[in-house]
């Protein structure tokens, strides 16, 4: 005869006290200010702490979502030499591009779409650190002429969101030869009459800070981004001196005039669509309101 108290009661009081799993992909640390912060509520939030409005990384695909409006088109970017200098350090050039392709889904470091922003139409170049740090080689070179091209060929702006740690080491001097490359990209855009505009994140650095992520008519960043040539501390090795606080933040260079604007995540759509409204001379869906001072 079955016992109630042994095969019912004393199993359902185990189960209650049983420890359940928690995943441990649940929640992120800000690394601004600690704050344990819920993965679905910092989707929501377009990847800012609800806490201190730090702005995280934001990946490529989400970036491009967050700036167009629905309906628009990837650009096909001509494929490169894949390892044009057969380099190889601890591994090779053409295994890092494999892990990096099958780590991101993307073929290289810039996405090219073509949309509207509001109802107005712009060609935007996206930038993705998570590809090998988003450096400039002949890949990223050629997404930005493909997107200079096309915004002359739409008579639209040109946006570049950059991201990026500077020249992918692993092409040498090809690499390097996409800066003048990209500014005669740009150039394009100008004579056409046309606005190129620039929002720099976190962290913009390196030769694409000495090229194209300073060539904007309008320059603006997210709020916190580093953006600088050399780093801190070589810097600070070379003249022998402490650099001020928040020295390369978006901030600090919006204060000494350095960039237009700091503008947050969440603003910026809205922000890029009254710029294009200004520049040319054109109406967004949504009604623009510009603030004006007493």
């Amino acid at each position: 005869m079955a016992n109630w108290l042994n095969d019912v009661v004393r199993p359902k009081i185990r189960a209650a006290f049983v420890r359940r799993d928690m995943p441990d992909n649940l929640w992120t640390k800000c690394p601004g200010c600690g704050q344990m912060l819920f993965h679905r509520e910092l989707d929501e939030n377009q990847q800012v702490c609800q806490h201190c409005g730090h702005h995280m990384r934001l990946g490529i695909e989400e970036r491009v979502a967050l700036l167009l409006d629905a309906g628009f088109t990837l650009v096909p970017v001509a494929d490169v030499p894949a390892d044009p200098l057969k380099f190889k350090d601890e591994k090779s050039y053409v295994a890092r591009l494999k892990d990096a392709r099958a780590k991101t889904g993307q073929h290289d470091a810039m996405l090219v779409a073509y949309g509207t922003i509001e109802g107005l139409g712009a060609v935007v170049a996206v930038q993705n650190f998570a590809f090998m740090g988003g450096s400039m080689g002949l890949a990223v070179g050629e997404a930005l002429v493909t997107a200079a091209e096309r915004a002359v060929d739409h008579g639209v702006p040109l946006i570049v969101v950059t991201a990026a740690g500077g020249a992918r080491m692993q092409e040498g001097i090809l690499s390097l030869m996409q800066m003048p490359r990209s500014t005669v990209a740009v150039e394009m855009v100008r004579d056409a009459g046309l606005p190129y505009i620039v929002v720099l994140t976190d962290p913009t650095t390196g030769g694409v800070t000495a090229s194209y992520a300073m060539l904007g008519d309008i320059q603006i960043a997210e709020p916190g981004a580093l953006i600088g040539f050399a780093g801190q501390r070589v810097i600070e090795q070379t003249i022998r001196e402490k650099l001020p606080e928040g020295f390369q933040r978006a901030e600090y260079l919006l204060e000494h005039g350095i960039i237009d604007m700091v503008v947050p995540r969440k603003e910026l759509k809205g922000r890029l669509a009254t710029i294009i409204a200004l520049l040319t001379d054109r109406k967004p869906k949504a009604a623009v309101k510009v603030p004006v001072k007493a």
